[in-house]
Parts: C-alpha cells; sequence; structure tokens
C-alpha cells in the first residue's frame, strides 16, 4: 500500500510539471548563437533540424504537453550546439 500511494504521488508530480521556460530559452539561444557563427551557410541541416524542434516544442507547449515539449527543446538545444560546432570547424578551416 505504501509504494502504491508513493507511485501514485510521483505520477501526478509528473503530470503536474511545470512548463519547461529554462529548456525552451537554453534552446533558443543556442540557435540564435549557431545562426551568428553562420550556420545557414556551415551547418543548415543541423540548424534546420534545430528550428523544427524548437517550433515542435511550442506546439507542444501550447496543447500542455511540457514533456515532451522539454524533450522537443533539449533536443534543439543539442542540433543548434552541434550547428555551432560545425560552424566553427569550417570558419577555422577556411582561414
Amino acid at each position: 500500500m505504501k509504494h502504491f500511494a508513493l507511485a501514485c504521488l510521483l505520477l501526478i508530480a509528473a503530470a503536474c510539471a511545470g512548463a519547461p521556460v529554462q529548456e525552451m530559452s537554453d534552446a533558443r539561444q543556442a540557435i540564435r548563437a549557431a545562426q551568428a557563427a553562420g550556420a545557414q551557410e556551415r551547418a543548415p541541416a543541423e540548424l534546420g533540424r534545430a528550428q523544427t524542434l524548437i517550433e515542435d516544442a511550442q506546439r507542444q507547449l501550447q496543447r500542455h504537453e511540457y514533456q515532451d515539449a522539454q524533450r522537443s527543446a533539449l533536443e534543439a538545444r543539442e542540433e543548434a550546439v552541434r550547428a555551432l560546432q560545425l560552424s566553427r570547424e569550417a570558419a577555422s578551416a577556411q582561414d
């Protein structure tokens, strides 16, 4: 019985989790940094994927699908960081 009550509390806490505000902000900042580094030209696939993922996250937020939105935002940040790294590497290779 004790374990069941604990499991119920965990499910309720997960369901009540708030919007992933920090994750969304981090992803948007990473996308802006990648854009500033020239990712449109040097890593367009990665930047495009990051932009698609952040748009997905925004739609998920509007539907109150917070866990999905958090996951999409985290993936968007990862893709944006990858685009930034590729852009910097390409810029260094040109020097």
